[in-house]
């Protein structure tokens, strides 16, 4: 994980981070893949990190970080992302340079 600096941001740009998102960022990241994250845990960590979150159509969420854009599916009844996600999610910050 990235130092934090005195101004509270993470070096490398990124704002620091709780310990709580940096949980859920190594969850993400854990092989095998996790099937047991809750949904808003991850919307929390997109947020963290600057991300523009925006609702589309349905159940599609938006996300804008580091010029770049993903659209993912909030799961729904339940609030527990599977495992496709969350390797959708580990794929849009690995490409960013956003990794435990």
């Amino acid at each position: 994980m990235a130092k934090t600096r005195p101004d509270g941001s993470a070096s490398g740009g990124r704002p620091a981070l709780s310990n709580k998102h940096r949980a859920t960022l190594e969850a993400i990241f854990e092989k095998p893949t996790r099937a047991d994250i809750p949904w808003p845990s991850i919307v929390a960590l997109f947020s963290a990190l600057d991300a523009e979150i925006a609702q589309g159509r349905g159940s599609r969420i938006r996300i804008a970080l580091q010029g770049r854009r993903a659209v993912f599916h909030e799961p729904h009844p339940e609030r527990i992302t599977d495992k496709g996600a969350v390797e959708d999610v580990r794929g849009f910050l690995d490409a960013i340079g956003v990794r435990p």
